[in-house]
């Protein structure tokens, strides 16, 4: 294996496992939501706003993965 081949692994490895704690984060988020809407659906308005804003959160760190695995694959 060369070393350009190496660096992309590398990039791509980095970037599978870095989307894994957001991918189930994400479905933590709804899952949770989702219960707490069945337990008690007079207050679907408030926990929906804060899922969409955790989701949002949490997102952004899938989005920062993507960004470092990109510098990784194009810089080192």
């Amino acid at each position: 294996m060369d070393a350009e081949a190496a660096k992309l692994l590398g990039a791509g490895l980095a970037a599978a496992l870095g989307m894994l704690g957001p991918g189930l984060g994400l479905g933590l988020i709804g899952f949770a939501t989702m219960q707490g809407i069945a337990r008690n659906p007079e207050a679907s308005g408030r926990m929906f706003t804060n899922m969409i804003l955790m989701a949002g959160l949490t997102e952004a760190i899938g989005i920062y993965v993507l960004i470092v695995a990109i510098i990784l694959a194009m810089v080192v």
